[in-house]
Order: structure tokens, then C-alpha cells, then sequence
């Protein structure tokens, strides 16, 4: 059966926190599906401005596998935006695994679905990303963190270690180390090495 993953965006999310990850698990093959949701069919323009349309509406995104949800400095309005969090958890708690990248960590946890449980982010914007919900464990130090099924991680580029060894987690090491050949990606494979905290 394939792995079906959602990766949601919103106006201002990070390209490189959707599609560095969403490129290595393309990269496993046949054993993925990749789809694009979104609160409307619109184009959608990135923080860094190209822009995309989406595959479906988020409100009808039923029976994936795992979410993913970047960052990027739209995150700063829609941590207010409660029908789009609402959306979020539910789709959150449906998924077998669920992974953030850099401030996608701040929408997840106004989900209170990371409530008690360890998380990090993008160091540059820690200070405010933790402001969002205090019971959530936030670690400083780590590239990445993984807490049942949560998987999140520090700022932009280190979406993609931690892309790895989710691959790893969900696929196999053989599965994961065939995706950083295909992709000659230098992968930092420990987590609490973290040159930025």
C-alpha cells in the first residue's frame, strides 16, 4: 500500500520547508503519493514569492498517512486563524505521522496536539514560536525532534535531515540511504547536533 502524503500551505509558507522534504520523499518511488491542500484552490504565493496552487481543499483531505506542514512568515498570521487550526488538528490527529518544518511547529502546537510533548523550530524565531502554547516541551538544541509520532524541526534546511530519518523510521535505512544517493545529499543523521541553537 502507498505511504499517502498531504502537505499543507498557506500564503507565506517557506519553499524550501515544502519542497526540500516533499523532493526526498518523492524520492522513495512507488511506495508514495504526494497531494497539496490548502484552505482554497487560489494561488497560493510563497514567503519568498513564487507562488502554487493546490491539489484539494484541506477540509476534504481525509485518509493520509502523514502531514506535512512547513513554515515560513505566513505562520504569523495563521496561528490566529482558528478555522484553519481547527482544520489542521483534525486532519493532525486523522494522520499516522505528522511532521513540521522550521515555524510550522507554531501551527501544530496552537492544535494543543503537541501539548506536553517534546518539539522544536527555527532558532532565528524560537523566542516566538514557543510564545504559542508554553506546555509544549520546546528544545532548543536538536536539528530535529521526535516525539510519537510528532516530528518537527529547526529552521528551513533542517527539514530535510529530519525528512531522512523519517524516511528511515517509515522505510527502512536501505530505503533512506537510496534517497540521499538520488538526491547526493549530505545528511546530518544526529539530531542534537544543532550548529544554530
Amino acid at each position: 500500500m502507498r505511504t499517502k502524503i498531504a502537505a499543507v500551505v498557506f500564503p507565506g509558507f517557506e519553499l524550501l520547508d515544502l519542497f526540500g522534504p516533499l523532493e526526498l520523499l518523492a524520492l522513495v518511488g512507488e511506495d508514495v503519493s504526494i497531494s497539496i491542500i490548502s484552505k482554497n484552490l487560489k494561488t497560493i504565493r510563497s514567503g519568498q514569492g513564487p507562488s502554487i496552487v493546490a491539489d484539494s481543499l484541506i477540509e476534504d483531505a481525509f485518509e493520509f498517512d502523514l502531514l506535512l506542514i512547513p513554515g515560513g512568515i505566513g505562520t504569523r498570521k495563521e496561528v490566529d486563524n482558528t478555522p484553519f487550526i481547527n482544520s489542521l488538528a483534525r486532519l493532525a490527529e486523522e494522520c499516522d505521522t505528522v511532521a513540521t518544518v522550521c515555524t510550522g511547529s507554531a501551527l501544530l502546537a496552537r492544535t494543543g496536539l503537541l501539548d506536553a510533548k517534546q518539539a522544536t523550530s527555527n532558532k532565528i524565531a524560537f523566542d516566538w514560536v514557543t510564545r504559542q502554547n508554553p506546555k509544549v516541551q520546546w528544545l532548543r538544541k536538536a536539528r530535529w525532534v521526535v516525539d510519537g509520532k510528532f516530528y518537527t524541526s529547526s529552521g528551513v534546511a533542517a527539514g530535510m535531515d529530519m525528512t531522512v530519518a523519517l524516511i528511515r523510521d517509515l522505510f527502512g535505512n536501505t530505503t533512506a540511504r537510496e534517497v540521499i544517493r538520488k538526491a547526493e545529499y549530505s545528511w546530518n543523521e544526529d539530531s542534537e547536533k544543532d550548529p544554530f541553537a
